[in-house]
């Protein structure tokens, strides 16, 4: 099993480590600099996936229990068409909706034969808990994290401990929520492909606006090259 280390929400870091999974380079991840109007008219078209970084509290706890009773009470079940994992190990969160976030895009992001590829061939029919246990122990795919921040870049080890990535996906005209420590994945409503970005920052804005003593916020999103 390797050692995972906590990822920051920087997209140069994010970039490298995707390509060396396998991730065109016609894909990056950009920062979102704002969640309301002109802000996210600066961001390229389409936008695959949307990836909010927040900080870990006793607020989101409560939700996040509060949140998966309720749909377990009822009897809801994973859709069928939406790549969800579990987060196994601790530090994980970034690599998870990195994951997230391609694995739900395959329609459009060709994958090159590598890391990334195989971790999704060899997980096809696994349940969400089996997924998690497979990427655990896909050493390699943790091991290319360490060697992209290996190369110079500076990261900060503490950013990612207290705090949490999720993964914000358009799949079959839903807006979904893609967290590793919810048992299932969240149907924020519908969306389409041109509204996505406006529909994700709207939930994006609703976990700031239950956090109003934390600063620790930040949004990136998957989008075509320039």
């Amino acid at each position: 099993m390797a050692v995972a280390l906590p990822m920051e929400s920087n997209p140069e870091i994010m970039n490298k480590y995707l390509h060396k999974l396998g991730v065109p380079e016609k894909w990056q991840m950009v920062d979102v600099i704002g969640l309301e109007g002109d802000a996210l008219n600066w961001v390229p078209r389409p936008v695959l996936a949307v990836i909010l970084l927040f900080p870990l509290s006793e607020r989101y706890e409560r939700h996040r229990t509060q949140q998966e009773n309720e749909l377990l009470s009822k009897g809801e079940q994973a859709p069928k068409d939406v790549f969800h994992l579990k987060q196994v190990l601790s530090n994980i969160c970034g690599t998870v909706a990195l994951v997230h976030s391609v694995a739900n895009n395959t329609h459009q992001i060709d994958l090159e034969d590598g890391l990334l590829k195989n971790y999704l061939k060899d997980s096809k029919g696994m349940d969400a808990a089996a997924k998690g246990a497979l990427l655990e122990n896909s050493t390699n795919i943790l091991e290319a994290y360490k060697e992209v921040i290996d190369t110079g870049i500076d990261i900060e080890d503490n950013e990612a401990v207290n705090n949490h990535f999720i993964t914000f996906i358009h799949k079959d005209g839903h807006l979904y929520e893609l967290d590793g420590r919810k048992a299932l994945p969240i149907n924020h409503g519908p969306t389409t492909e041109d509204n996505f970005l406006e529909d994700a920052a709207k939930v994006c804005r609703e976990f700031i606006e239950r956090e109003p003593d934390h600063i620790g916020f930040n949004v990136v999103a998957l989008v075509p090259s320039q």
